[in-house]
């Protein structure tokens, strides 16, 4: 069980690499302005908290 967690922590890490590569931020880096916010920092603000909840329901994910 504990090997099924980790490879799927490590695919998150990777998908998260690349959601924060420069080529994708790039096309974040506007002076539009999202709910107050210019559009890069709440794209990063965003993809961070996705990271902590998803890897909250990854790590806390009960044994069946």
């Amino acid at each position: 069980m504990a090997d099924d967690r980790s490879s799927q922590l490590i695919i998150l890490f990777l998908v998260f690499v690349v959601l924060l590569n420069a080529p994708i931020l790039q096309i974040f880096d506007r002076k539009e302005l999202w709910f107050g916010m210019p559009a890069l920092y709440f794209y990063l603000f965003f993809i961070w908290l996705v990271l902590i909840v998803v890897v909250g329901l990854i790590v806390r994910k009960k044994r069946k």
